[in-house]
């Protein structure tokens, strides 16, 4: 181990990335990584993510920790533990296009289209964290699900108090082919065991993420990429303080929330995936979320 006083490079820098392993909470700062004393309870993590003054906490709390090697990020768990996981759906175009021909085989009309147009967002419950599955961790299609992808998206740390204090990459699994059947079947669409990912880590920010951000999506299958999309934060309709603010009318989270914010890749209308399919989603600035169909 390396004293925290010696830095790894000098500069101003705006945000640092706080991991949840098996054994400590890590943050990484200028190319550095420091373990943190805090105990890998549930309950030490729900203090640590839910203050609405994560930066400034980090910012001292590394001030007395030790510099780890790169090894101590073997082992990241996804970064939740009493949080709900929640959703918002038609925020991009390219996903409103998607829904809209999802709907014609339910004879569901303009309900999409109007949502995409309307000011209040489309918001959905995703999953408890039972649910919710970690980097390299195995994600799973419904067996009854015929058509079925993943949902690369920004997932927004919120406080108890509604103040998005971090970022990280949310994987929204999805069938579209039984959302496509009928509205009302969205919940049986969205929400099974292991049906959410996050990781690999909370980018925690002193600024909003530029509408510049770029999200990519990467599907592999047999060692051979089977698809290859990207859109960036710039083509989102709604806000993320908006889809925050619609989200906390009249609701409250002990424990913050993750918000996913919708997604603008969708793969064309003949993809499926299948077993062992390997998904790789990109957001600049935060990392990569890996996660195997199993």
């Amino acid at each position: 181990m390396v004293d925290a006083a010696i830095r790894c490079s000098q500069g101003i820098h705006q945000a640092m990335k706080l991991y949840r392993t098996a054994s400590a909470h890590v943050v990484e700062e200028n190319g550095c990584l420091y373990a943190l004393g805090a105990s890998t309870s549930d309950e030490a993590w729900n203090a640590t993510i839910t203050s609405d003054m994560l930066y400034a906490d980090l910012q001292n709390s590394i001030q007395n920790a030790k510099q780890v090697e790169r090894s101590a990020l073997n082992h990241v768990r996804a970064p939740i533990a009493s949080q709900e996981v929640w959703a918002a759906g038609v925020t991009y175009y390219r996903s409103r296009e998607a829904r809209i021909k999802e709907s014609h085989f339910a004879k569901a009309g303009d309900f999409y289209d109007r949502v995409y147009e309307a000011d209040r967002p489309e918001l959905f419950f995703k999953a408890t964290p039972n649910r919710v599955v970690g980097p390299n961790d195995k994600v799973a299609i419904r067996e009854d699900s015929s058509w079925s992808v993943p949902e690369p998206e920004l997932a927004l740390l919120v406080t108890p108090k509604g103040n998005i204090t971090g970022y990280t990459i949310g994987n929204d699994m999805s069938s579209r082919s039984i959302e496509g059947e009928n509205l009302l079947y969205l919940p049986q669409a969205k929400i099974w065991d292991r049906c959410c990912a996050l990781g690999p880590c909370i980018l925690v920010s002193k600024e909003p993420l530029s509408s510049s951000t770029e999200i990519t999506l990467e599907i592999h299958r047999s060692g051979k990429q089977e698809f290859l999309g990207s859109t960036t934060l710039s083509k989102m309709k709604r806000t993320p303080a908006s889809l925050v603010e619609y989200l906390y009318r009249s609701n409250s989270f002990p424990n913050g929330c993750f918000l996913l914010t919708g997604t603008g890749i969708v793969p064309p209308d003949s993809f499926t995936l299948q077993g062992r399919d390997e998904i790789r989603i990109t957001i600049s600035g935060i990392g990569t979320l890996v996660n195997i169909v199993g």
